[in-house]
């Protein structure tokens, strides 16, 4: 075996996928690692410079997904450590256009839906499936991680666009998205299609209600907010996360059984 081929029998095995299970877990788990990566993107940017913050959210967003891809199958703490990681830096990122930049969120939110069309237009045309039940080669996972990632920004700047623009508040906001994450739900539980669809609608959808619950919390009660502190509420959702992730490395509950290849559903 040459090194390039041992390299990537470390990365992939054959026919392994590569993300878990979707079931409730993980949507639990989603929907506290986005409300996580707001309130530890506001603590950070607040107790550090924020450029420095930035710096260090995109080195740990790195790491993380160099841990990733190192395993050869979905392995639950390395998935989930990657996804918080994107939850942070990603907000990060769509904070930074409108923070540093003064870029209105109604722009930027359109910015990143259409670099999340980009990505499944490209992922699509490359891979014929946007299921994750295919995601089992590295090719697959790039494009995975890159959706979830625009999916993480996206659903930032929406998230503010509803609270400030629109002035609706934190809870209100949270309200809302609550409503319209129902739609994907509904749907496919009436009309058992269309799943993949369905389920990219939801992730989208998750991020601005989690970060909606998360400010909520944690910003003050001038600005709306509860006023637990955004570090408090940070770590009180990463130890519920690392709770639920050490019950799924214990029981492996969301370890995809059977591989689907070729399978359009998500």
């Amino acid at each position: 075996m040459n090194s390039f081929q041992h390299r990537r029998s470390h990365l992939t095995a054959r026919g392994a996928l590569r993300v878990p299970e979707v079931g409730v877990a993980f949507w639990v788990i989603k929907a506290l690692s986005t409300a996580m990566g707001e309130s530890t993107s506001d603590y950070l940017v607040h107790a550090m410079v924020p450029q420095l913050a930035v710096v260090l959210g995109f080195i740990a967003f790195v790491a993380a997904l160099a841990v990733q891809f190192r395993q050869a199958r979905y392995v639950a703490w390395s998935y989930w450590l990657a996804v918080a990681m994107v939850g942070v830096f990603g907000t990060m990122a769509a904070d930074v256009l409108h923070v540093g930049l003064h870029v209105p969120y109604t722009i930027s939110a359109a910015l990143y839906a259409v670099i999340l069309a980009g990505v499944f237009f490209t992922w699509w045309k490359v891979e014929g499936t946007l299921s994750i039940h295919t995601i089992d080669t590295p090719r697959r996972e790039l494009f995975y991680w890159a959706a979830v990632a625009a999916t993480f920004a996206m659903g930032t700047a929406l998230g503010d666009f509803t609270a400030y623009t629109l002035h609706f508040g934190y809870f209100p906001s949270a309200a809302a998205f609550a409503a319209v994450i129902a739609v994907p739900a509904l749907g496919y539980g009436l009309l058992r299609r269309h799943a993949v669809l369905f389920f990219w609608f939801a992730y989208v959808v998750t991020r601005p209600l989690g970060a909606s619950v998360a400010d909520g919390l944690g910003k003050p009660k001038d600005l709306s907010g509860m006023g637990l502190g955004n570090g408090a509420v940070a770590l009180a959702l990463a130890a519920s996360i690392a709770a639920l992730v050490a019950y799924l490395t214990l029981t492996g509950a969301d370890v995809q059984a059977t591989p689907a290849m070729g399978s359009e559903n998500a």
